[in-house]
């Protein structure tokens, strides 16, 4: 590592040169500690006994040929608030919480097979992406093990078969990286380097992540790079300073009651690009879903405190650098501002994301299906807005984990009315997601209609499908998912204006929207009634011939109309479609020319 580009900001490889790196001859530790008076280790080659690290400027290293691969240790900073120890900031392992000392480990311990899936990969603008969303500890529990845990390894042919069955393209994994706390999900860590030691060994991690690649299967991970966790032993106050942190209260901590880290530090800057390249190297991680941007963009997430730019500027470079070093992987933000160009280009004055999550078509769709019917009629552009925005930035179209926690109801629990009416409207809701332009992504537990919020706790509640309504609720899913990857109108040129069309905006009265998507010579039509009324819709098009390719009122997914083959309606002499819709319900049909 070049020390002045790392005082300069411009590293992203500080994770080579800080922390613990171990051979067959011992192991050399070096970390940054400017405002410490002394730097001492302690491990358990050392029986706990502190010993010295040599000062060099800033940097305070040591060496031992008796440290080895899976030993732990800790280092204990001196400085003018006193003696304080703490994790490794660079450790590339920790201990279970709540104990916290960091291991030594051997990053090429696992060799990766995947070499196939990393050439043909790419940031599939052009191609379906269907996210998966999985806290790993709550997806499914391990009945052997003491805290309910899979590992890594134990539960990886699990969770690929049951993606891959369901037809998704990605498991977006929430964060990975060590945190102390439980019910933070992992979004307030301790450690960035180091992968959560809940679920196994980073050589564990490395392997889920490989047989996914070798499935076709492709994983992205939540990184945090806004704030971090308060405890003492980790970044808070590393030196006896506000090394990582800024030193002022109003700005230093978020609304998570988490330290903001200081953008406008260049060391700072260096530690959170490295950690975000790291994922991407050592792991083969595809994409990095960034938490909180828009606290970034703005102070403390608020427009009116204005933004602020050392942090759009660290954006910038770290996502500029990100894509020169991995030209195929992918920088995705949650970001619920209208600050602009979050997805253009660095050199075109953008923040150089791929992807922006769209939570504000999320939140006027929810509000929408939460609706009685007889007002839906009120708030009918909720639906048709988006298609407003949507060219501005390359979208994704989020139903998070954030949707289904703290009161907010799962999917299944926001739809308007009583149990049963519930499931043609999310049915429905489905429909209108996966038609509409944005590549898709779904949290754990949706896809079979789970009532129960989310909680870290406990694992999904599986036992849903021996109801029928949860288990025909998923066989539509899986229906949708595969029709969504095999159409290509439904995912290529999705970005384009020239591929959607709105047939029928405007029937706010009855609650019908007809709208197509089109690419690659072929044609998908959609038409959905989101009243609670059957309705006939009438319309004209290019096209004469509509051959059914899903319904949601179908009887196998226990709705209401038959299941029939080789559905067909032509268009009558002058050229118009008569369609039946169902109570809240959804049609697809491909569009010919006959």
């Amino acid at each position: 590592m070049d020390m002045h580009e790392f005082y300069m900001g411009n590293v992203f490889d500080a994770y080579e040169f800080f922390g613990a790196h171990c051979n067959e001859n011992g192991t050399v530790f070096r970390t940054f500690a400017p405002s410490a008076v002394r730097v001492n280790i302690i491990g358990e080659w050392t029986d706990w006994k502190e010993e010295e690290m040599t000062k060099s400027g800033q940097i305070f290293t040591y060496y031992s040929p008796n440290a080895h691969k899976g030993q732990m240790y800790k280092y204990v900073l001196y400085s003018a608030a006193g003696r304080h120890e703490h994790c490794d900031p660079y450790g590339f392992s920790m201990e279970l919480r709540p104990a916290f000392a960091s291991v030594i480990t051997d990053l090429l311990e696992y060799r990766f097979t995947d070499e196939s899936w990393l050439k043909k990969r790419t940031k599939n603008y052009n191609s379906p992406m269907n996210i998966y969303e999985v806290h790993l500890g709550s997806w499914l529990h391990d009945p052997d093990s003491e805290n309910g845990w899979y590992t890594y390894e134990s539960i990886s042919d699990k969770l690929i078969a049951y993606v891959k069955k369901h037809g998704y393209t990605h498991i977006e994994f929430m964060p990975l990286s060590e945190h102390p706390a439980d019910c933070s999900w992992g979004y307030q860590n301790t450690g960035f380097f180091a992968p959560t030691s809940r679920y196994g060994t980073p050589a564990q991690l490395m392997m889920l992540v490989d047989k996914c690649h070798n499935n076709d299967i492709g994983v992205i991970m939540d990184f945090v790079p806004v704030h971090f966790a308060v405890d003492d032993y980790a970044l808070a106050k590393y030196d006896g300073t506000c090394l990582y942190e800024y030193p002022s209260a109003d700005v230093g901590q978020s609304e998570w009651g988490s330290c903001n880290f200081i953008h406008s530090r260049r060391e700072v800057c260096c530690f959170l690009q490295s950690a975000a390249n790291y994922w991407l190297t050592v792991y083969h991680f595809d994409g990095l879903r960034m938490d909180a941007i828009s606290r970034a963009i703005y102070w403390q997430g608020d427009p009116a405190r204005g933004i602020n730019n050392c942090t759009v500027e660290f954006l910038k470079k770290m996502n500029n650098g990100l894509h020169a070093l991995h030209p195929t992987a992918m920088l995705i933000a949650e970001d619920s501002t209208a600050f602009p160009k979050i997805t253009a280009p660095t050199e075109y004055g953008g923040l150089g994301f791929d992807y922006k999550w769209d939570l504000g078509w999320m939140n006027d769709t929810f509000d929408y299906f939460r609706t009685p019917p007889e007002e839906r009629k009120n708030h009918h552009s909720k639906i048709t807005f988006s298609m407003h925005y949507f060219f501005n930035e390359l979208y994704l179209l989020p139903v998070s984990h954030d949707e289904n926690v703290h009161g907010k109801a799962t999917v299944i629990q926001k739809m308007w009315g009583d149990y049963e009416v519930k499931f043609p409207q999310a049915r429905a809701f489905y429909m209108y997601m996966y038609t509409h332009p944005g590549k898709k992504l779904g949290f754990m537990g949706g896809e079979f209609a789970q009532f129960r919020e989310w909680d870290e706790s406990r694992e999904q509640d599986w036992f849903m499908l021996k109801y029928p309504l949860h288990d025909s609720f998923l066989r539509y899913m899986t229906d949708l998912n595969r029709l969504y990857l095999t159409r290509p109108s439904l995912y290529d040129g999705e970005y384009d204006p020239r591929c959607f069309k709105w047939i029928i905006p405007d029937d706010s009265e009855r609650s019908v929207f007809v709208y197509k998507r089109t690419a690659c010579g072929e044609t998908t039509v959609c038409l959905l009634n989101l009243s609670d009324k059957e309705r006939e819709v009438s319309f004209s098009d290019s096209e004469n011939v509509l051959i059914e390719l899903l319904s949601s009122d179908s009887s196998i997914y226990s709705g209401s109309s038959p299941t029939l083959e080789d559905v067909r309606i032509k268009a009558d002499e002058n050229g118009v479609f008569k369609v039946i819709l169902p109570p809240f319900s959804g049609r697809l049909f491909d569009a010919k020319t006959e």
